[in-house]
This record gives structure tokens, C-alpha cells and sequence, in this order.
């Protein structure tokens, strides 16, 4: 197979962002390259099946297609019109059935199109090349057959996904069936490893070991997960490292694969960033969001589809800040944009029942165009921001959140839930529910027998809802203390005392209420990043070369920076403020995102991967650009796929209702 792209490595004097290269390879190398040769048509037919028109409409957006002379896009297995004076781009999963696909609509006398391009997602078997090439009909009508490496969906600048929903369900359900999970890990490591392959990295392949109280305890499917994940990878890139041109014979990158149950309160805890709010509260569709836009007439609002996706600057800007500041920022940029705007002004004046003059008309006329693009957008961000403070009040969420990040610290017990579930009866059912979940990670023995059912009496949930608590023991936060596994997110603590903690408080100081909270995973990148990630917990497939970790020291000079900026704060630990400064800069918000973009990555030191298995959260991925600045390191989450909490709970439900399916539990 014919394998062409540019040097995307770390090592690469122009460095571009994981999400820029996936676009790249799909445009120019895919796309652009079915331009040259023989061929002369002018416009091409793209055809995909239903996982590549994922990956695509992640990359890239249909303007981008068309401007690489693609006129038509179709589903390769819908019934197609024939079109014999076009050539045709095929991007499919080299399965069989879309082999006999491709050879029905290419052979004989009467082909659908005049010759096709044909590019696989994945590595493809000799047996389906064989299969191909047997039809001497179709040979001639190939103007190119190539593996593209490329099947993951490039959800962020910094994120992927690889499109396994039910991974949770196949690898940590309650009848584990060995068959279905390894079918489900080695997909998974075959997709996992066109990452790699797409942007020629050969990491370092880390995994959370499997391991057992005693000797007595047998090791679980659930225990391999990473293990087994980790050997499916490692076999990929082995052949990878053979069959494609001029991929890394050494190592030039880390990958730590986990799952989920090294942090079981991250998918459930709330997030209180923006991206976080949006998606916990807001009933979106994916990253689409309804916007409803008061009629100008006084009929009916019109309603419109919005994405909230990084080509939104406000969006990009505004994502990872605190709800508050994000909410403080937006009144700041619509003050200042009506106060500088003279149609925004006019606008107003007119509202007030101020007479417009000819000259203000015209001068509002000549404005408009560009301040109904701008107002529109702060508009829309606005309306978001003010829909969920609105929640926030009325779901009393500030209590809630404050209990919740008291728990996990360990300045509140099983007295301080009780409270709250006695005396907050405005509370909602989702918020208690998800406070039961984290009080069973903290304190599963209060689930034990008759407790379990008193707590969900006094919270008034129903024992569909406690399916949920009751399964957070099959992630490994064990509801009986005695199973817990310490390969996973291991709680150490005595079970004497009152209060628990399984958070550490960071040096980091919380300027925001609320966000004392980190996901593991934070401490976990930082750990590898420094080199001090214990090998016996971590693993390593293979033994990196001497001169691999030399590349990490601008992380630790980064390091030293960030404790001695913490250091010197005097804002009290115990009593963060609800707002903050105007000009300070935390690293990976807004302002300070746009300030250190795409120069400061030819910087960069080694790219860092994490997997985790079973879904991440966009706490999470946040935390990957927050350590991005940090540790000067481009750092990568992937997962099986992103969960907001409602979406997590259903999962965990489905973990002990095998006759159910996604679309029967609703939270």
C-alpha cells in the first residue's frame, strides 16, 4: 500500500495541532491527490460509509469538500445514480461488505463512474486486496488504492474519540463475556494505532497494571482491560513500523492508557466551566444547541440550530473559564461593544424613544451589516450564560456543588448528605442521585444491606436510580470496601474516621468557588510528564531508548515556574471567591489560550497521549490544554467517547440491565 503524508511528528520544525494535521491528511492527501495522474475531470463524487462520514464532518466542513472538487457526497450503501463521465473518491473501513460494494458499482460494461480513487480508514487484509484484484473489469478503472490510517474522530483540537459507546456496557458489565470484549479492544487498538499512524508517532505504550488484594483474588476481564488494550496496540504498530514509509523506528512520544475506573467522580461531579454547564445542563444534541430568536415582528420565535465549536471565537475564548467569569466577560464585551458600535448606539437610542435623524440612519444602515454579525453572536452567548445561571438558581446548584467538592475533600461526611437530603426538597432527582453516587465511592460500606435502600428512601429515588449507585462497584470503586481494586482508583483511607478525602488539595490556588475539584488524571499526565509515574502501577510495553526522556526538560523548568506563581498568592485556600481579578491568567481560559496559540507549539516538547477506556469527560480534556501551557507539551486525550453526566448515569444503569438498550433508560 502506497503511503504518503509530511512529517507530523513532534520533532517537525512546523508544528500543527492534532485536530489541523487529521484535516490536512483528509483534504490534501486524500481529496487534493485524486486531482493528479490521468484524470482530468474537473469535479469528483465522494463516497463514504456511515463511520468515514463521521470522521469527515469532524475534520472538516463541507465548504472545505466542495473546495477540493468534490460536487456530490454519497453513502456507499444507498442506491447511487449513475454518473460515467465523473471519477469517484471512495474513503470506507476496508470491510468485506464494502469491497463487494465498491467492486458492484465498478465492474462490468456499464460502471457507475469513470474511475475511482479508493482509500481505506485502516490497514486492509491481502485477502480483500486479493479479492480486488481478481476482478480484471475493475483493475484499470483504479486510479489509486491506498490506506489512509486514519479512523478516529477528531472531537477537538486536542481530542478523538473512537466511536465506541458501548464500551462500558461490553467491557465492565455485569456478565462479562471475554468474546465481545476483545472483539471491542482489538477494533479499538487497530484505531487507536491510526492516530499514531497519521501523525508518524512511535510512542512509549504505558497502561494501569491489573492487580489483586491477595492471592486468593482472581484477576477479572475488567482487571486486563488496559493490559489488553495496550498489547492490541503495541501488535499495530509493530506493523505499522514495517509497512509504512518512513515511520519512527524509535520512540517520539508517551501514550498512558487507563480506564475508567481510576476516577470514578469526574463523570459524575459537577463541572462548573462553560463547556462543562452547556452540555450537563442544557439537553444539547452533541455540540448543537437550539437558539431561540425573539421575532422582530412580534410573531412567532424563530428557532435556529447553533454549533458550539471552536470555530466560534467567543466559544473558544469563553470554554474552559468558570461559569462566572465566562458570565462576567460576556457583559463586559456587550457593554464595551455598545458603547464603541454606533448602530449597537442608534439601536438603543431608538428603543428608548429617541428620534433618529437621516444621518444617524444612514450612519446606522452603513454599521449594520457587521454589528448584526457581531451582536448576533455575543447574543447567543449571552443567552446561554444567562439560561444557565437561571438553573443554577432555581436547581439550588451552588449548595449542591459546594457538598459535592466538600466531600471529595473531606471536609464533609455522611451527617453533612443526610442534612441536605432532609432539609433541600427543591433539590432534583439527577443532583441527589449524583450525590449518592459520590458518597458511594467515598463511603461504600453505608450501601451495604439495609442502608443503601434508607438513603434511597430519604433521597426518594426509585431502584432504577440506585441501579446506577449500586453498579459504580463494577468500575472498581467496590460498594463493598473488601473488593476494591487497587489497580484502579484506590481509596486509602481509615475506616474509623469520620471524613474522608480522596483529593488532595493542590498547590494550584482555587480562585473560583467551586473548582477545587481535578479529575486524576491531572495528577496522573503530570506524574509521567516528570518521569516519576511508578513503573510496578504503570507498565511500560517497551523500554524506551536512552535518549527518549530527554526531550521532557522544558516541562520541569515549566514546572518550577507554576509552583513559584502558586506560592506567592495570598488568596486563602478555604475561602475562594466567586469572581476573580480581571487580569489574572490561569493558563488555559480564554485570553491566555489566544495569547499562547499555534507559535509557542514549535516550542513544544514530546506530545503525550492518554486513553482512557470506557468515556472521558470534558473536565478531562480540559485538563489536557490546561497542561498543554503548562508542561509545554501538546497533550492528548482520547477515549471509546465524551459523556456528559446524564449520559454516564445511563450508561452505568445498562451495566446490569443487559434487555435494555441506551434508548430505553432516560435519566
Amino acid at each position: 500500500m502506497s503511503y504518503s503524508d509530511s512529517d507530523s511528528s513532534s520533532q517537525a520544525a512546523d508544528y500543527k495541532n492534532f485536530r489541523q494535521i487529521t484535516r490536512e491528511r483528509l483534504l490534501y492527501e486524500m481529496l487534493r491527490s485524486a486531482k493528479t495522474g490521468s484524470s482530468k475531470s474537473t469535479w469528483k463524487v465522494l463516497i463514504m460509509d456511515k463511520l468515514t462520514v463521521k470522521i469527515m464532518s469532524y475534520a472538516c466542513k463541507m465548504a472545505d469538500i466542495t473546495q477540493e472538487g468534490v460536487s456530490l457526497v454519497e453513502d456507499i450503501f444507498r442506491r447511487r445514480q449513475p454518473l460515467p463521465s465523473m471519477d469517484a473518491i471512495y474513503f470506507i473501513q476496508p470491510t468485506k461488505e464494502n469491497v463487494i460494494m465498491f467492486l458492484s458499482d465498478m465492474s462490468g460494461k456499464s460502471p457507475l463512474y469513470k474511475k475511482a480513487f479508493v482509500f481505506f480508514s485502516s490497514p486492509v487484509s491481502k485477502e480483500l486486496v486479493g479479492h480486488i484484484k481478481k476482478d480484471s473489469s475493475v483493475l484499470p478503472r483504479i486510479g489509486a488504492l491506498r490506506e489512509m490510517n486514519l479512523e478516529f474522530f477528531a472531537i477537538d483540537s486536542q481530542g478523538f474519540i473512537t466511536d465506541h459507546e458501548r464500551a462500558l456496557e461490553d467491557l465492565f458489565g455485569d456478565e462479562e463475556t471475554s468474546r465481545k470484549g476483545d472483539a471491542c479492544l482489538n477494533v479499538m487498538a487497530s484505531r487507536i494505532a491510526t492516530v499514531f499512524a497519521s501523525l508518524r508517532e512511535f510512542p512509549t505504550v504505558r497502561y494501569r497494571a491489573a492487580k489483586s488484594l491477595d492471592a486468593s483474588t482472581m484477576t477479572t476481564m475488567r482487571d486486563l482491560i488496559p493490559t489488553k488494550l495496550a498489547a492490541g496496540i503495541w501488535n499495530c504498530l509493530a506493523k505499522h513500523k514495517q509497512s509504512i514509509e518512513n515511520f519512527p523506528q524509535t520512540e517520539t512520544c508517551e501514550l498512558l492508557i487507563l480506564d475508567r475506573s481510576i476516577d470514578q467522580i469526574a463523570p459524575i461531579i459537577h463541572e462548573w466551566t462553560y463547556d462543562a454547564m452547556c452540555h450537563d445542563l442544557l439537553n444539547m444534541d452533541g455540540n448543537k444547541y437550539v437558539h431561540v430568536i425573539p421575532s422582530k415582528s412580534g410573531g412567532q420565535p424563530e428557532k435556529k440550530d447553533v454549533l458550539l465549536e471552536e470555530h466560534d471565537p467567543i466559544w473558544l475564548e469563553l470554554r474552559h473559564a468558570h461559569i462566572a467569569d465566562a458570565s462576567e466577560r460576556l457583559h463586559d464585551k456587550m457593554t464595551n461593544f455598545l458603547s464603541k458600535n454606533k448602530a449597537a448606539q442608534l439601536q438603543h437610542g431608538k428603543r428608548d424613544g429617541g428620534e433618529l435623524s437621516t444621518r444617524d440612519l444612514q450612519k446606522m444602515v452603513q454599521a449594520l451589516p457587521q454589528y448584526s454579525e457581531q451582536i448576533d453572536k455575543l447574543s447567543l452567548h449571552v443567552e446561554i450564560a444567562r439560561k444557565i445561571n437561571d438553573l443554577i438558581r432555581e436547581q439550588g446548584l451552588r449548595e449542591l456543588g459546594q457538598l459535592e467538592q466538600d466531600l471529595v475533600f473531606g471536609d464533609a461526611g455522611m451527617k453533612d448528605v443526610i442534612k441536605y437530603l432532609s432539609t433541600q426538597e427543591e433539590a432534583s432527582r439527577e443532583g441527589k442521585l449524583r450525590l449518592l453516587m459520590i458518597l458511594a465511592t467515598i463511603y461504600p460500606e453505608k450501601f451495604e444491606g439495609e442502608k443503601g435502600q434508607n438513603l434511597m428512601k430519604l433521597a426518594k429515588l426509585s431502584s432504577d436510580d440506585m441501579s446506577a449507585v449500586n453498579n459504580m462497584r463494577l468500575l472498581g470503586s467496590a460498594v463493598d470496601a473488601k473488593k476494591n481494586t487497587p489497580g484502579g482508583f484506590t481509596l486509602k483511607f481509615d475506616l474509623h474516621k469520620k471524613k474522608r478525602a480522596v483529593r488532595k488539595e493542590r498547590q494550584e490556588e482555587a480562585a473560583w468557588q467551586l473548582s477545587r475539584f481535578y479529575p486524576m488524571v491531572e495528577e496522573l499526565i503530570e506524574k509521567l510528564s516528570k518521569g516519576e509515574l511508578p513503573k510496578e502501577d504503570y507498565p511500560c510495553m517497551n523500554d524506551p531508548s536512552p535518549s527518549f526522556h530527554g526531550s521532557t526538560s522544558l516541562s520541569s523548568s515549566a514546572s518550577s515556574n507554576q509552583g513559584q506563581a502558586a506560592a506567592q498568592s495570598m488568596r486563602s485556600r478555604r475561602t475562594p471567591t466567586w469572581a476573580k481579578p480581571r487580569g489574572s491568567d490561569d493558563g488555559y481560559s480564554s485570553d491566555s489560550v489566544l495569547r499562547h496559540a499555534s507559535s509557542d507549539f514549535r516550542k513544544m516538547g514530546q506530545r503525550i497521549f492518554v486513553f482512557i477506556v470506557g468515556g472521558a469527560t470534558r473536565s478531562e480534556l480540559k485538563v489536557c490544554h490546561k497542561l498543554t501551557t503548562k508542561l509545554k507539551r501538546e497533550v492528548i486525550l482520547g477515549s471509546t467517547s465524551i459523556d456528559d453526566p446524564p449520559q454516564f448515569i445511563t450508561k452505568l444503569k445498562l451495566l446490569s440491565a443487559n434487555e435494555l438498550s441506551i434508548d430505553d433508560l432516560q435519566i
